[in-house]
């Protein structure tokens, strides 16, 4: 059996993608502040830790149910999977990933113990989806919903998860607020999507080989790239009339400031879809893309 060293660990759940989940929490924290002047340090720590280990969890997962699920056609369970490649032991994999997924839903359960149950009923959505990502007989990775799921669980609801805890006294939930909570979690919504289309996009062929057929096989590689190009349009434009309406401040214009950078990585991708060469753009453009929303807002708490 293979050793399970720390590289090996950090590719196994896939450490390289956590901007996914981080920099939405960030932005959980940034408009509990601008717009409710509130933050609960501890609350917020403990919900980091959850997310954090339950993100962990779920890609651990999907490698596992992806070692599992692959046909014998090619060689990815051998040469491209984690488990496979490095030899790892099964049993070993499946303990961490299920002490992990205990482990964060014990704080979870604590934690709405505190806030209330707007918490837990937003924590079951988030399980849910990650335990049936790739999951089950159909899992939502392997149908035209994946990039649905992703974005809206990891964009928007991680988001509101981290406003409740910071809020949960005063926060009322009515049409506006779940609105302006949409629209600030708008643009790692629609980049996060775009990270699994992207995947699906440069996966096509093989996907299709085992049998999932995800939405870019549907849409059709050119308006599938079509559509990734309209997503980063749209979180621009969320972001502007997210200033617009007041529910962040003018600072965050500074995230068009890496409109150039991300256009260029579109450009790149456009050119050539190989999972290998250009799926990093998609990753670049979510990195960049969110952390400058995060720091261009958090800016104006210094003026």
């Amino acid at each position: 059996m293979g050793e399970m060293n720390l590289t090996v660990f950090l590719e196994l759940v896939e450490f390289k993608a956590k901007t996914a989940s981080v920099l939405p929490f960030f932005i959980g924290i940034c408009f509990s502040l601008y717009n409710f002047h509130k933050l609960h340090l501890g609350l917020v720590l403990l919900f980091f830790i959850a997310m954090f280990l339950f993100n962990m969890a779920v890609d651990i997962l999907d490698n596992y149910n992806d070692y599992h699920h692959a046909t014998e056609i090619h060689d990815y369970r051998e040469k491209t999977n984690i488990i496979g490649r490095e030899n790892l032991d099964l049993k070993v994999v499946f303990n961490l990933m299920v002490g992990m997924i205990l482990l964060s839903a014990i704080i979870g359960v604590g934690l709405s113990v505190v806030v209330g149950w707007p918490f837990l009923l937003m924590g079951l959505f988030c399980y849910g989806v990650g335990i049936f990502y790739s999951s089950g007989p159909k899992p939502l990775s392997s149908l035209p919903l994946g990039e649905f799921f992703s974005g809206i669980t990891m964009g928007f609801v991680i988001t509101c998860l981290c406003v409740y805890l910071n809020t949960y006294e005063v926060l009322q939930w009515n049409f506006t607020t779940v609105g302006e909570l949409f629209l600030i979690s708008l643009p790692n919504t629609l980049w996060i999507a775009n990270l699994m289309l992207a995947n699906n996009i440069c996966d096509l062929e093989e996907d299709e080989k085992n049998n999932r057929f995800t939405l870019v096989h549907y849409l059709g590689k050119q308006r599938a790239l079509d559509l990734f190009v309209g997503l980063n349009i749209g979180a621009f434009l969320a972001i502007l009339f997210s200033v617009m309406i007041g529910i962040a401040p003018w600072t965050m214009l500074g995230t068009f400031f890496v409109a150039p950078f991300i256009y260029q990585q579109v450009r790149l991708f456009l050119a050539k879809q190989v999972k290998r060469e250009t799926f990093i753009c998609a990753v670049r453009i979510l990195a960049v893309g969110a952390a400058a929303q995060v720091i261009s807002f958090a800016l104006a708490f210094l003026f």
